[in-house]
């Protein structure tokens, strides 16, 4: 259990430094990185991070992945609560460091909502349930299976940070989000960062069950 939780602290840390960190310098040089630039980003530190840990952790770098795996019984319910406080500090941790790299960064990479925040909210549960149609059936829940599961859901993060980044910042992950908001004081809308991901996971899970034979999800 400690060198499966020590996978996500560093799992998460990984994925929040590098994802928010593009975010960060790409305001600092002015859009060198560019949005492309960001969300490739997020998918190879996605796909990097399956490929270093999947077979550790699982990998889930996420609080609503591993609450949807615990839904759909291929994570035990009683380890959630250690898998999202230690994606929380690995998020934390990253989110601190980018402060002091770059103090005066007014956001942090924080997923801040450019439209009506009903309408994020739904873009967002929308987007974690395809992200999570595609890990659900690339994993067992405890470790990421075949070869190509890494480029599986680092892809799906790529695609769907490409196009909807711009609108919710394509969240899909609560310790994402909370970190970077949470260290800039950029609180607004936080609470659809937190809730809209779980839901789609919980939806992504249902969607699975009906589709699929007993058992399989």
């Amino acid at each position: 259990m400690k060198k499966r939780l020590i996978a996500e602290t560093i799992g998460t840390f990984g994925l929040v430094f590098c994802g928010t960190g593009a975010m960060v310098i790409n305001d600092f040089t002015g859009g060198v990185v560019t949005h492309p630039g960001v969300a490739i980003t997020f998918g190879l530190i996605v796909m990097g991070m399956i490929y270093a840990f999947g077979d550790i952790s699982g990998c889930h770098i996420n609080p609503a992945v591993t609450i949807g795996f615990a839904y759909a019984k291929k994570f035990p319910w009683k380890e959630v609560p250690a898998y999202i406080t230690v994606q929380l500090i690995g998020a934390f941790l990253a989110s601190a460091l980018l402060w002091y790299l770059f103090p005066t960064s007014e956001t942090l990479g924080a997923t801040l909502p450019a439209i009506a925040h009903i309408k994020v909210f739904i873009l967002e549960v929308l987007l974690t349930f395809l992200l999570m149609v595609v890990i659900i059936n690339v994993s067992t829940g405890s470790k990421e299976i075949g070869p190509t599961a890494g480029i599986a859901i680092g892809g799906i993060v790529l695609l769907e940070a490409m196009f909807a980044g711009p609108i919710t910042g394509a969240s899909m992950n609560p310790a994402r989000s909370i970190a970077p908001a949470i260290m800039s004081g950029n609180v607004e809308g936080l609470w659809i960062y937190i809730f809209a991901p779980i839901l789609g996971c919980f939806l992504a899970v249902v969607s699975c069950q009906l589709v699929k034979d007993d058992n399989c999800c």
